[in-house]
């Protein structure tokens, strides 16, 4: 799985410039892990504010038809029960309830028309739970109740994670925090 959103809380034994930290920490990680920003967090810990997650899930060889009628009989069921092992051992569990989104994108064209990349796009934005639902559980849950069986393994993206509005957006989790004093 690649990433696009992802937070790290650290505990300090005295204040410093949030800046001068991010400066520090980017400079000690391996290139293409950037520290993007820095901030003075109050009130709770990361994650509690951790409510959802929004992924892209690139599925080679897979037809975009095919994908859709697998998300349509997906969202028509009340509960996808997947299996998983997990801490606690072999656990099964409703996939379908975490998930809050789930839509079939169109796959990026190129000038002539030709799909750039040939692959389905599934995005889905997922409730965190316990156990957590992750995008495998879905890519299981599809398997489940359409038999999609991707021949080429995906290409998982989490393209953010925060708090979750009534309207199913999600939020960075640490905009209270750069909204005060501690902007970075």
């Amino acid at each position: 799985m690649a990433s696009e959103a992802e937070y790290l809380e650290i505990g300090l034994r005295e204040p410093v410039d949030p800046e001068r930290l991010r400066a520090a920490l980017d400079a000690a990680l391996s290139p293409g892990l950037d520290v993007l920003d820095a901030v003075v967090a109050s009130g709770g810990g990361l994650a509690d504010r951790i409510e959802a997650s929004h992924w892209r899930i690139e599925l080679p060889e897979v037809d975009p038809a095919v994908l859709g009628r697998a998300v349509a009989a997906f969202t028509a069921a009340e509960e996808v029960q997947v299996e998983r092992l997990t801490k606690q051992g072999r656990r099964t569990f409703d996939a379908r309830a975490a998930v809050i989104s789930i839509d079939v994108i169109a796959p990026l064209r190129t000038p002539s028309g030709a799909a750039a990349v040939p692959c389905a796009i599934l995005e889905l934005v997922v409730r965190q739970v316990t156990p957590s639902v992750r995008p495998d559980d879905v890519l299981s849950g599809l398997r489940a109740v359409a038999d999609l069986e991707p021949p080429v393994s995906p290409r998982v993206i989490r393209l953010a994670q925060g708090t979750l509005t009534a309207q199913g957006a999600i939020v960075d989790p640490l905009d209270a925090d750069r909204d005060g004093a501690a902007i970075v």
